[in-house]
């Protein structure tokens, strides 16, 4: 994971080349934004386990020399697919979190804001909660450390307010982000664009359950 989603190609190294397309695709869009465009609708549509490598750089319209050459692997395409969802998150959280605001609004917010995120983002989420035991043991326990980091912060959040006496200490911390992140965790399995609710509202309402837990 080179780069953050949406600042450039995720390659190896600096200077990659340019890879090779077959004539008539729109050589326009970035190959890795292409194979990871493709990636993500078909294990999304079809699953992980069931999409071939050929497959992917066919609706890419690259070679699978492109895929080798910028991934090197389908287990690489999963990773990332969760991780620039996890780095947006994380950059978002750590600005919400170091923002001169009383403890109780920033923690409504960043409850809200990986409720939107999560959403807006549904697709990746799906993916990667019924894949990760595919991924290899090495990048699980990558996967495993980056949620942890961002656990981390949110509790620090959590911990910051119960140590000021504006939340209630009765229930540990711990739990609180447990019981928050199993809500976003389930969204993809119930939330449908279109539906009675926004991504806003479904935030607005988890995050104003959040609070009120913690409430003295």
């Amino acid at each position: 994971m080179a780069t953050r989603a949406g600042e450039g190609d995720p390659v190896r190294g600096s200077g990659a080349r340019t890879a090779r397309v077959r004539s008539g695709d729109d050589t326009r869009v970035p190959v890795p934004q292409r194979l990871m465009a493709a990636a993500t609708r078909l294990f999304a549509e079809q699953g992980y386990d069931r999409t071939s490598v050929q497959e992917i750089v066919e609706a890419a319209g690259v070679t699978k020399g492109a895929l080798y050459h910028y991934f090197g692997s389908k287990d690489d395409l999963l990773h990332e697919i969760y991780g620039r969802l996890l780095r947006l998150q994380q950059e978002r959280l750590d600005l919400l979190a170091d923002r001169a605001a009383p403890v109780e609004e920033r923690l409504r917010q960043a409850a809200a804001d990986v409720v939107v995120t999560t959403i807006d983002n549904l697709d990746d989420a799906m993916i990667f909660f019924r894949s990760m035991h595919q991924l290899s043991p090495e990048k699980q326990k990558q996967v495993r450390a980056e949620r942890r980091r961002y656990h981390e912060r949110f509790r620090a959040l959590i911990e910051e307010g119960q140590r000021s006496g504006v939340f209630s200490d009765a229930t540990p911390a711990d739990l609180v982000v447990d019981y928050h992140f199993g809500s976003v965790h389930h969204l993809s399995s119930w939330y449908r664009p279109g539906g009675r609710l926004t991504p806003q509202a479904v935030a607005d309402h988890l995050a104003g359950l959040l609070l009120r837990a913690l409430r003295p």
